[in-house]
């Protein structure tokens, strides 16, 4: 698929992001863990962590070099790793191997095998960009996540957005995961769309006008080839949120391939971005 980091959202070049290697992958895996556990002290028992580290690196240091501050704190991550047990690289990664392969099933999520979204993520390539509507979909984020895509969640609830980030940091997807709290129709961030996956639930949530200047922003940011997945409307979805037809959200891709039909009334689909419709619009506006 047509990286979206190499072409923006409006077109102009942009340098591709090299993959993570996983080497990074594990620091990042420290970090997180390391941090989660400060968040969880209070300060006097960081200090103490402090006053320990101060103690052993006086012991190792027999006045040969002088105690700085970012020494310090570097002794006190090792000492939190060790209390926590954290892997050495080696089996870290044989783990983190056979974890990621788990990830890129759709059952680990608890997806349809034989949906749109399984089809699109065969499709992406490491460095792709992908936006996703809705905190409900948040299986689907992280299982494109785990295609070693940049995903980045908006939602207009704080809570889903918290939760959703822990989770991120649970499967240790957090390195390719962020999440917003947004307003739609208020604001959108400037960033390029391989894929966008919106959830019916966020979208059902919206006034007409709102959702169709969302849908709209995000076509705008997507280049020829890149892909939006709409997903089903599932039964337990919450029940103040009157579901919305797939008609209604078919009715704002009639000018795009639809790669994938909605099986029932609220079935999800796919629709893609032909190079002919984008060098259309690309006229247009001239």
């Amino acid at each position: 698929m047509l990286n979206a980091l190499d072409q923006g959202a409006r077109g102009g070049p942009r340098p591709r992001r090299p993959s993570r290697s996983l080497r990074q992958e594990y620091q990042e895996f420290l970090f997180q863990r390391i941090e989660e556990y400060k968040n969880s002290l209070t300060r006097a028992e960081l200090l103490e962590i402090g006053d320990e580290a101060v103690r052993e690196l006086e012991i190792a240091a027999a006045d040969q070099y002088l105690l700085t501050e970012v020494l310090l704190l570097e002794h006190v991550d090792r000492i939190i790793a060790r209390r926590l047990r954290l892997p050495g690289f080696q089996r870290w990664a044989r783990s983190h191997r056979a974890l990621r392969a788990a990830q890129r099933a759709p059952t680990h999520w608890e997806l349809e095998s034989a949906g749109p979204l399984v089809a699109c993520a065969r499709r992406l390539e490491p460095g792709d960009a992908a936006v996703v509507i809705g905190a409900a979909a948040l299986p689907a984020a992280l299982f494109i996540a785990a295609h070693d895509v940049e995903v980045l969640l908006l939602d207009q609830d704080l809570a889903a957005v918290e939760t959703a980030e822990g989770r991120a940091v649970a499967e240790q997807l957090a390195a390719r995961f962020h999440a917003l709290v947004v307003q739609f129709g208020n604001w959108m961030p400037d960033v390029p769309v391989t894929v966008a996956v919106l959830h019916p639930a966020a979208l059902a949530a919206l006034e007409p006008d709102v959702r169709e200047a969302l849908v709209r922003d995000l076509q705008r940011r997507t280049p020829a080839g890149g892909m939006h997945v709409v997903l089903p409307w599932n039964s337990g979805e919450p029940k103040q949120v009157i579901p919305i037809g797939t008609d209604t959200l078919l009715g704002l891709y009639a000018d795009w391939q639809i790669d994938r039909r909605p099986r029932g009334r609220r079935g999800g689909f796919a629709a893609s971005r032909s190079p002919r419709q984008s060098d259309t619009r690309a006229n247009v506006s001239e």
